[in-house]
Order: structure tokens, then C-alpha cells, then sequence
């Protein structure tokens, strides 16, 4: 089941004006990329891209066409490891978050 608009403006918009949600957020989009949960990843992702840097921003930081983005972290995208990171590292600087990995013990 699909979200609604609605719901995606009310995160969108959340996450422009709460800096502790946004980085929650991130973290979130991260674990679940992590985690094999791609298609969560990367809807989470894409978020928060629109509601920080923009696409047309991200393009410019990270040097890829804009439409290529839009792909990669699309239902069916499969952005390269590379681009992954490119992004990952975009959405830090723009949000002045720095994410860590820490190990645990299943």
C-alpha cells in the first residue's frame, strides 16, 4: 500500500522544521539500507532529500544528472555503492549530521 501525499508533505515538512527528527530520520534510512531493506531506505532517503538539499541540488553536489538520481532511489533503483555514498555524503553536509556505524552482538 502505497502512501499518501498528504502523509509524504506532513514528513517532508517535519523534517524541515525538526532538526532531531531529521537526523533520526537519516540514521533510520541508513540502518535500513543496512539492513536489506532497501525499498525503505531508499523512500526514506528520497524524503530527505526533497526536504533538505533538492534534487536539483543534490545534482549539483554530487556531479550526476538530477533524472539519474530520481532513478536511483526509486521503487526499482539500484544506485551503485558509489552513488550511495555520494549521497550519503551530500545529505551530511547539508544537514551538518555525521552518521556512525557501531557493531552489536545478535
Amino acid at each position: 500500500m502505497g502512501l499518501t501525499r498528504d502523509f509524504k508533505e506532513t514528513v517532508v515538512a517535519r523534517a524541515r522544521s525538526d532538526t532531531r527528527f531529521r537526523d533520526a530520520m537519516f540514521a533510520e534510512a541508513v540502518n535500513a539500507y543496512l539492513a536489506g531493506d532497501t525499498q525503505t531506505g531508499k523512500a526514506m532517503l528520497r524524503d530527505l532529500v526533497n526536504a533538505t538539499i533538492g534534487f536539483e541540488g543534490l545534482s549539483a553536489e554530487i556531479r550526476k544528472p538530477s533524472k539519474s538520481l530520481h532513478r536511483m532511489l526509486a521503487m526499482r533503483g539500484n544506485p551503485s555503492t558509489e552513488n550511495f555514498f555520494g549521497i550519503v555524503k551530500a545529505l551530511q553536509k547539508k544537514t551538518r549530521t555525521r552518521l556512525r556505524v557501531a557493531a552489536q552482538s545478535l
